[in-house]
């Protein structure tokens, strides 16, 4: 075992956390645009959802775990998750002050730009839903269009489930989005609040008409992270990458290096972190 295939965890890597495995969808934009970088991605799947949780709940996990990557030497964490980024990132950053911290909110901003004056529904956990952020990004935009909160606690857990299109979940998509859409062209886009929910962009699309397109703030996420470490001038931009994952409902933890856009590890991957590896290859 060596630094060309696992080995070893290596120097400087980015922390990434979620609840669970919805922060896979930003791990996938942050390796699509900084395939060099080392990363250790954190999910807390043991406790999730977080949507569910107080305020002061999601609050201690996100210190906890950021507690335990600043531990593992991370030069920059990511906060994947858009509960905890709406219940802990200000603070995170407060404690921190010398750590780079990203974090994620739902893409509303372009969805609502690119459809003036339509109806924009938001998909999200009871918890951002109700936060202060999301109410000051709601009212940010109020005059261009009408955004809709749309609670879906219940599609973390088919996604921590690796269900992404049984008869139970297209029921449960059609019942909570048929509704908005009874009257034609009403609706101009859907927003995905959640990192979860990117990995049930397709079974959404299916309950959605034809013209209605999907967003997520995932990939504005993997930007602002790239433009953090560009002008800090910590940016990684050879060799293989290496991701450790790790997860509290697994004992052991995960390595996988990432070289060319091909995952290699030493040991085949198993339970929730072979879960994770296909929503890593997923389209």
């Amino acid at each position: 075992m060596n630094e060309q295939t696992v080995g070893e965890f290596v120097s400087e890597p980015i922390g990434v956390f979620d609840s669970g495995l919805g922060g896979l969808s930003v791990l996938r934009q942050l390796l699509t645009l900084m395939p060099n970088e080392h990363y250790i991605y954190y999910g807390d799947s043991l406790n999730a959802p977080y949507g569910t949780k107080s305020l002061i709940e999601v609050r201690d996990r996100a210190f906890q775990i950021t507690e335990y990557l600043l531990e593992r030497n991370i030069k920059a964490l990511v906060v994947a998750c858009n509960t905890a980024t709406s219940a802990a990132i200000a603070q995170i950053r407060e404690r921190y002050p010398e750590l780079t911290v990203v974090g994620i909110e739902p893409a509303i901003k372009p969805a609502i730009t690119e459809h003036p004056n339509r109806d924009i529904l938001v998909l999200a956990t009871p918890f951002t839903l109700r936060e202060e952020k999301f109410k000051n990004l709601s009212e940010r935009f109020a005059n261009v269009g009408h955004i809709i909160s749309v609670p879906s606690i219940e599609l973390v857990e088919f996604v921590e489930k690796g269900d992404f299109g049984s008869p139970e979940l297209m029921d449960y998509l059609m019942n909570s989005l048929a509704p908005y859409f009874t009257e034609t062209g009403r609706v101009g886009a859907v927003v995905l609040g959640c990192t979860h929910f990117p990995f049930l962009r397709s079974a959404i699309s299916r309950v959605l008409p034809a013209d209605v397109p999907i967003y997520d703030g995932g990939a504005g996420t993997a930007r602002q992270t790239k433009r953090c470490l560009e002008r800090e001038d910590r940016l990684r931009t050879v060799g293989a990458g290496h991701i450790c994952m790790i997860n509290t409902k697994e004992k052991e933890e995960f390595k996988v290096a990432y070289l060319d856009g091909t995952f290699v590890s030493d040991v085949p991957a198993q339970g929730l972190f072979e879960l994770s590896m296909k929503l890593l290859l997923s389209e």
